[in-house]
């Protein structure tokens, strides 16, 4: 060896925590079925709970770690701070809402579910994903950006 000594960048340790949880994330989800649409739309027509089970255990396990992780830490592990969000009720957040649950019920899956979908070779999953990424572009061409809503 040449005698440098190397160590792992916080931005190399956070990128791994981040593929790490994505894997485990994807996994869960292709688990559970939540990647086959067909699972997904009985569980909305309201003939198969075994989705509900899944959206609470997650409900939970996030909510028991958002709220006592930061009480007993005094940072986060990965380094930065812990940060209050301020939440707003907005009529695009409704609007988007809708929207988004309309699609859901159309297509059967959600984001995060059709990517992992990909994984399992279910290539329709594309289609949806095509569509996710016209309508965000959508979104962005007719909305003003931040900076220039600033200034207007």
């Amino acid at each position: 060896m040449s005698g440098v000594e190397t160590t792992r960048s916080p931005t190399s340790a956070l990128a791994l925590a981040t593929i790490a949880a994505g894997a485990l994330f994807g996994f869960g989800l292709a688990l559970s079925g939540m990647v086959r649409p067909e699972v997904v739309l009985s569980f909305l027509r309201f003939q198969d709970w075994g989705l509900m089970l899944v959206m609470g255990g997650a409900l939970t396990v996030a909510l028991a770690v958002y709220q006592a992780y930061p009480r007993r830490a005094a940072a986060p592990l990965l380094g930065g701070g812990f940060e209050a969000h301020g939440a707003r009720m907005q009529r695009d957040t409704f609007v988007g809402a809708a929207l988004f649950g309309v699609g859901w019920g159309l297509s059967g899956v959600c984001p995060g579910p059709a990517i992992a979908g990909l994984g399992t070779g279910n290539l329709d999953m594309l289609w949806v994903l095509a569509g996710l990424a016209i309508g965000a572009g959508l979104h962005g061409w007719t909305q003003p950006t931040s900076a220039q809503a600033q200034a207007g």
